[in-house]
């Protein structure tokens, strides 16, 4: 038996970081949506083991990806550490770019898994097993859009954007997240995001206002030239707001209209290899055959 599941791609609206907690992890909140940018997570049975091929990418296929911790961690929740499995990753969403493309892998691999075995464990406990890969992981499960609070495994699901045009672009520069955190700790005067008043802003989609409250702590804290750079000729083309997305370095802006975005993403593509046209989207990953 075979499955394919879609991987949405999240963005940070808004991202701050409160602090260091006692277990050494950060304290942090967000208000995240998922996109249709999505990679293409393809699982078959076979007969033992867990195995992982990956196209669109040079990582490396090995116990370390996420999408293969995700499928060692629901066997063993199921108790079927006997079962097999080949998981087939066809990568689109941009790595050490703030969209989360590994935890939507890894996200993709658990509803595929629950799918594959019959398991029909909730959505709930997939997030739950999701945590124990990556704090990422319980969104890009769930999707829609949602604060997400704690180390970010902790979420509250709310009315997400469902109007709208995303170009999403990411400068030459990656940025591991122990550097953005190292940043972090040693920042100051970073502003603070209004996550209640975008979460309003989204309900009521009001383009304008999201475009406005759009607010990361991590762009204040790295100021990357090259993600400045970018940014600054996203806004040549007047969009409703424009910023990196968790610890960088993709960049993205808001536009109401699909003409605008277009031509944005046309301009860009001169100077990036990799531009990106998205729209928000109320789901997660989904089992598409």
């Amino acid at each position: 038996m075979t499955v394919t599941v879609s991987a949405p791609a999240k963005l940070n609206l808004t991202l701050d970081v409160l602090g260091v907690r006692a277990d050494g992890y950060h304290e942090m909140k967000s208000v995240m949506q998922a996109v249709d940018l999505c990679d293409t997570v393809t699982l078959t049975d076979t007969p033992c083991g867990i195995t992982l091929a990956i196209t669109g990418s040079d990582l490396v296929p090995d116990e370390r990806n996420t999408a293969y911790k995700a499928a060692a961690q629901f066997l063993r929740y199921i108790h079927r550490e006997d079962r097999g499995v080949h998981i087939t990753l066809h990568k689109r969403i941009p790595m050490q770019a703030g969209m989360a493309g590994g935890s939507a892998d890894a996200a993709a691999v658990l509803v595929g898994m629950n799918a594959l075995t019959g398991a029909e464990l909730p959505l709930q406990t997939l997030c739950e097993i999701g945590a124990l890969v990556g704090a990422d992981v319980p969104f890009c499960v769930a999707g829609g859009a949602a604060v997400a609070s704690g180390i970010g495994t902790t979420l509250q699901a709310v009315t997400p954007l469902v109007n709208g045009y995303i170009v999403a672009a990411k400068p030459a520069v990656s940025v591991s997240t122990a550097e953005a955190y190292r940043a972090i700790d040693s920042a100051v005067g970073l502003p603070t995001p209004d996550h209640d008043g975008m979460c309003a802003a989204m309900a009521a989609g009001d383009l304008c206002r999201v475009g406005a409250l759009l607010c990361n702590v991590f762009e204040n804290a790295l100021a990357l030239p090259a993600v400045s750079e970018l940014l600054d000729e996203m806004r040549a083309f007047s969009p409703c707001g424009c910023r990196m997305t968790g610890s960088g370095s993709v960049a993205f802006a808001l536009f109401a209209e699909e003409a605008a975005a277009t031509r944005c993403a046309e301009v860009l593509r001169e100077n990036y290899n990799e531009v990106y046209i998205c729209r928000p989207i109320a789901g997660g990953a989904e089992v598409t055959i």
